[in-house]
């Protein structure tokens, strides 16, 4: 009797792995895994160890001589790590140089999921501040062109604590957004029942919009984010929700507009530990039925 219940068990057992791995595939079926052991598919840049006080100016040494930045691919303080957890790959993103890795492809029409978590270290100059993080996209030319001088020119699907899913312009970058007008102090916010707005570089606004709404997982809890991007227009997501439909995705060349619709994605570093993990993509040829209507 124990050895057909020993039997049975792990038919069982072997048949639930079977149907959970083929739904699995199913679920994932298209999409690329982007994050494995080795960081194979991305690359690294490291700019400084900002200090408070920081003014967007290029740091100098004692003397006053411009201080170089670390530059690519270049491993220094372990910024960059791969851990294992559950047999999964996780990034590890110690924040103690500004700077990011960032995909030796360059993709256009896409979804890209991936979840976050953040750690507990913080760095100056933000060592009382909120901890921060983002995702970029259509990332283009070299690294080290905004007022970090830390990342490519870009537009920023933003990773802050109770501001996940905020835009924010990367060096000559704009866009338009579904949102509520700034007025005074206040900040422009992100609202799908709106008309779309200009913000970013030679536009009357400035390169920030705040999300919707929090949608956040609590502290030390992995939160899921999406972007999807189509021919200029973007969405971003939080745990399934919409906090900001974005459309118009451009940038200034110093004499006119061009269309920014595709590049690199970058992971930021900026003074504050994070982890990234199950970063996938899936390219995509129309906008998906379900987000038609937000534009």
């Amino acid at each position: 009797m124990k050895t057909f219940f020993r039997f049975s068990f792990l038919a069982a057992f072997l048949l639930y792995s079977a149907v959970t791995s083929t739904a699995q595939t199913t679920k994932n079926k298209g999409w690329i895994s982007l994050l494995d052991s080795n960081l194979s598919q991305w690359d690294m840049y490291l700019s400084y160890k900002h200090q408070d006080g920081y003014t967007g100016k290029i740091p100098v040494d004692a003397s006053g001589k411009p201080i170089e930045p670390i530059g690519y691919n270049k491993k220094e303080g372990s910024v960059f790590t791969i851990i294992n957890e559950n047999n999964t790959p996780v990034l590890k993103v110690s924040g103690e140089y500004y700077g990011c890795v960032f995909t030796k492809n360059s993709y256009r029409n896409y979804r890209l999921k991936l979840k976050v978590k953040w750690g507990t270290k913080k760095w100056e100059p933000r060592t009382t501040k909120l901890l921060d993080a983002g995702v970029l996209y259509h990332s283009q030319g070299p690294a080290g062109v905004d007022y970090w001088r830390a990342w490519m020119l870009s537009q920023e699907f933003q990773l802050m604590e109770g501001h996940f899913g905020d835009y924010w312009n990367i060096a000559n970058a704009a866009i338009d957004i579904k949102a509520y007008d700034s007025e005074g102090v206040m900040s422009a916010i992100a609202n799908e029942k709106q008309p779309f707005l200009s913000f970013g570089t030679h536009t009357e606004r400035t390169g920030y919009c705040t999300r919707k709404e929090n949608y956040e997982n609590p502290m030390g809890e992995w939160t899921a984010i999406e972007l999807v991007c189509f021919e200029g227009k973007s969405l971003h997501i939080v745990n399934g929700h919409v906090v900001m439909v974005l459309q118009n995705s451009r940038f200034w060349d110093g004499n006119q507009f061009n269309p920014l619709l595709e590049g690199k994605i970058q992971l930021q570093s900026e003074a504050g530990e994070v982890y990234y993990k199950e970063v996938m993509l899936q390219p995509i040829t129309a906008l998906p039925t379900e987000f038609v209507n937000y534009f």
